[in-house]
């Protein structure tokens, strides 16, 4: 596809988005309380609670899902676009629609108090389908960190050849013994051997019957109706036989490459290649042409800077000591000048009627401002979910970091490419015009801020000359009240390298290599319908892991904007793919692993002081090769109450340190805290959520994901080959995981298995016979799972939510009967 047709798509997003983000702005700044007060005047105040946050719930997911769409066509758009400078701008604005997505779900998870959210109506009325409403994650987050991932596998693996854990498969070194070399002389000599015997006895059974065939008697061969139906229905037998046996060994010589496939089969891979091809000429062409608008920047800023270094330095002076003079003149004292945070001289011409035609980027830089400044509230009031909401249920939606992000960029793109002309501009290399003027405002603050310091120093020894005491700039106190909050972490290891302290985790197995695998892999469709939040479908929970683990972690944009979440359980019975997601996530992001199971921290730095030094070390580590994700299996141990004697792990080493871990990942590090649990019932659940933020529970599979498995790992354990009846397959392992499934094909197709599947077609009763031996996912541990999801922090607001609700019905129920029954009694009299 040409450049152009995703510049139209591009236009069109950009209408799209402005549109949708301008309905979204007016109705985040609509009061709800006030929409409350006023249904509760016209109906009951149950059915106003309850109507408000239905539509509020509706309103909510219908941004939802739009922006979902919107930022899966921008993510198309960016991985194919070519020029630069477009492509910075997609970029910003995919990473902050990506942040709002975000953001809505969190909204919709406090507003249904449960993590999965549904409504059939707006998916029915935007004419969406299940598989469009899922979102799809930025190839960018691996694509532009190819080079970092593969020396980062490079190093490990040579790390763990030199400690002997893996082999170098090098086929130089292979060298065959004399002693191989006889016994694979003897053992083709006897094939050859047996193979002469076989055809020599095949002979003498042939002659043996023609001797017996010429002895027939005469009455027989005088049938000769019958002999003539025999021999026709020989010859057509036998041609039947020869063809299939000619279409079984073409269909296995083009298996193994000896011969071309057929031509359809020729032509879907042509293709498949073509567009793989094609697609990396994009990627070169982007590399290409990014590398070629970095060095235009560098060398304008430069060329700016020789050339009006001077004479901007000049005028900015002038201009701030006009303004003393001004200030002066008027007050008879000095100016107090703005310090570097208030934004310095800026500040002072940004004021209205102070504008200067050299404070280009005062807007640029409130709009920076405005965004520092927006972080931390959004922040800090998602932290509180799982603390302090359980007792106030409220659905107010929390105000948003990414929508003045959205709209500046909406802005940007109005400003300078909605009605730029690119008619016959076939080339993609970045405008000059607009490199100058980027890089003039750049320059240019960057000699104010110099200026700013000159002027500081000059006016206060104005202020000293004049006799006025100087006061000291409240910057430092600021600064150092901040710090004196929280206490700066000691450095045990302050004068190793970054590739000492990884081999040392390395060595240790702490960072382990882990399988890669794709989000996609975890088999199952999104919900066609609306579902129970603990009931998910395998496309729901893949979503959510989506939303709350990869994207934060795969954009350091969409991570400053978005709630913060340091923790996350992924709770379900066993082989249900709690850790197939944890290497999804992992893989997904290109992020590092550190495994802190009890299990595998026996005997790993002895004592407390090695316990400190192992969380310096893996806080420290993670920091720096960001992104990270720590893994704790069996996260239930820790926080048993008892712990079995034969239990020689000491599992709960890592008790009081977990929290301490948690709270010390700071909201700038790109780092998530991941468990796994078969059995969180166990723990002690104020311990355990004090650990954990949020709790995802993986459900046993329904029948149309048990079906879609059992399609889907068959067709790649047998290579298309087998007809297994699959929708009884689903019905009779109702009640297994996914990963029961799986390890029981991987028994029964062996490979002697798969190399008689064309002679000996795979049954039923060879996987039923397998899948017994394992224990299903019994009813009562589904219950368990239940009630202990619903007594964790957004379970219990649930919970707590539908009693009250229960409580408000059952009054207003009462009150209506007593008004029934006075006026009954008005009647009678």
């Amino acid at each position: 596809m040409s450049s152009t047709y995703f510049n139209d798509i591009w236009h069109q997003s950009q209408h799209e988005c402005e549109l949708l983000s301008t309905i979204d702005y007016e109705r985040q700044h609509q009061d709800v309380e006030t929409t409350v007060a006023t249904m509760n005047a016209t109906v009951g105040s149950v059915a106003a609670d309850a109507d408000a946050k239905a539509l509020l719930q509706s309103s909510l997911y219908e941004f939802y899902l739009r922006y979902i769409c919107l930022s899966n066509r921008l993510e198309d758009v960016y991985d194919n676009m070519i020029q630069p400078q477009k492509r910075q701008l997609v970029r910003k604005l995919l990473d902050a629609c990506l942040g709002r997505v975000v953001e809505l779900k969190h909204d919709l998870v406090n507003i249904d108090l449960m993590e999965f959210s549904y409504n059939d109506e707006v998916v029915e009325r935007l004419r969406l389908t299940p598989m469009e409403t899922e979102l799809r994650i930025p190839r960018y987050f691996l694509r532009e960190r190819q080079q970092e991932l593969e020396f980062r596998k490079k190093t490990m693996q040579e790390i763990l050849v030199k400690l002997g854990w893996l082999e170098e498969h090098e086929m130089e070194e292979t060298v065959t013994t004399e002693i191989e070399a006889i016994r694979m002389l003897q053992m083709h000599e006897r094939a050859r051997q047996g193979r002469l015997r076989a055809h020599f006895m095949k002979e003498i059974r042939i002659l043996k019957e023609k001797g017996k065939s010429e002895e027939r008697s005469e009455k027989e061969r005088s049938d000769s109706g019958l002999l003539a139906a025999m021999k026709i229905q020989k010859m057509w037998r036998g041609h039947t036989a020869r063809r299939i046996t000619r279409r079984r060994k073409m269909e296995e010589m083009i298996l193994i490459g000896m011969l071309p496939p057929p031509p359809a089969v020729v032509k879907e891979r042509a293709e498949k290649l073509e567009k793989l091809q094609h697609n990396e000429k994009r990627y070169q062409a982007q590399a290409l042409y990014g590398k070629q608008f970095e060095e235009r920047q560098r060398a304008l800023q430069e060329e700016i800077r020789a050339k009006h270094g001077a004479s901007m330095k000049e005028d900015i002076a002038d201009e701030i000591r006009a303004w003393v003079k001004d200030c002066y003149d008027k007050t008879g004292k000095l100016p107090d000048f703005p310090s570097e945070d208030q934004g310095g001289s800026l500040h002072i011409f940004s004021r209205p009627g102070t504008e200067s035609e050299h404070s280009r980027s005062s807007a640029r830089s409130s709009k920076e401002s405005r965004k520092t400044k927006s972080k931390s509230p959004a922040r800090s009031g998602d932290l509180n979910v799982n603390e302090n909401q359980e007792e106030e249920v409220s659905f107010q939606p929390a105000p948003s970091v990414c929508l003045p992000d959205i709209r500046a960029e909406i802005d940007l793109f109005n400003d300078t490419w909605r009605d730029k002309d690119e008619t016959g501009v076939l080339s993609q290399a970045a405008y000059e015009d607009m490199i100058y003027s980027d890089k003039y405002q750049e320059v240019e603050l960057e000699f104010r801020r110099a200026v700013d310091d000159v002027m500081r120093q000059e006016i206060e020894l104005l202020q000293t000359a004049v006799g006025k005491k100087v006061k000291k700039s409240s910057k430092k106190t600021r600064r150092s009240g901040k710090k004196s909050k929280k206490k700066k972490e000691k450095d045990l290891t302050p004068d190793r390298t970054t590739e000492s302290l990884y081999e040392e985790l390395v060595t240790n197995g702490i960072i382990r290599k882990y399988p890669e695998l794709r989000i996609k892999q975890f088999l199952g469709d999104k919900a066609l319908t609306a579902r129970n939040g603990t009931n998910p479908s395998p496309g729901d929970i893949r979503q959510i892991l989506t939303e709350y683990c990869i994207l934060p972690l795969g954009s350091d944009a969409i991570h400053n904007c978005t709630p913060l979440i340091r923790s996350i359980l992924l709770a379900g019975p066993r082989g249900s793919g709690k850790k197939a997601l944890l290497h999804a996530i992992c893989t997904e992001v290109g992020a590092v692993l550190f495994d802190l199971t009890p299990a595998n921290i026996v005997g790993k730095y002895p004592g407390k002081s090695g316990l400190i030094m192992l969380i310096h070390l893996v806080l420290k580590v993670s920091r720096l090769l960001q992104p990270a994700v720590i893994y704790m299996g069996d996260a239930e141990r820790p926080f048993m109450k008892k712990i079995p004697k034969t239990d020689r792990t000491d599992p709960k080493r890592l008790k009081k340190d977990l929290p301490k871990l948690i709270k010390n990942i700071a909201p700038e590090d790109r780092v998530i805290f991941v468990g796994t649990s078969n059995l969180p019932w166990e723990a002690d659940q104020k311990l355990m959520q004090s650990v954990y933020n949020r709790f995802i529970y993986i459900p046993r599979p329904d029948y149309g994901a048990m079906s879609h498995a059992w399609k889907t790992l068959l067709h790649e354990y047998s290579g298309g080959i087998s007809n297994l009846d699959t929708s009884a397959m689903a019905k009779i392992s109702d009640g297994y995981t996914i990963g029961a499934i799986d390890a029981c094909l991987k028994e029964v197709m062996t490979c002697k298995r798969k190399l008689q599947l064309r002679t000996q077609p795979l049954t039923n009763a060879e996987l039923i016979n397998v899948l017994c031996s394992r224990d299903p996912v019994y009813r009562e541990e589904e219950e368990a799972f239940e009630s202990w999801w619903s007594k964790t922090p957004l379970g219990r607001r649930r919970q707590r939510f539908l009693e009250l609700e229960e409580e408000r019905l059952l009054e207003e129920q009462a009150q209506a009967a007593k008004q029934g029954n006075g006026n009954k009694k008005k009647g009678l009299s």
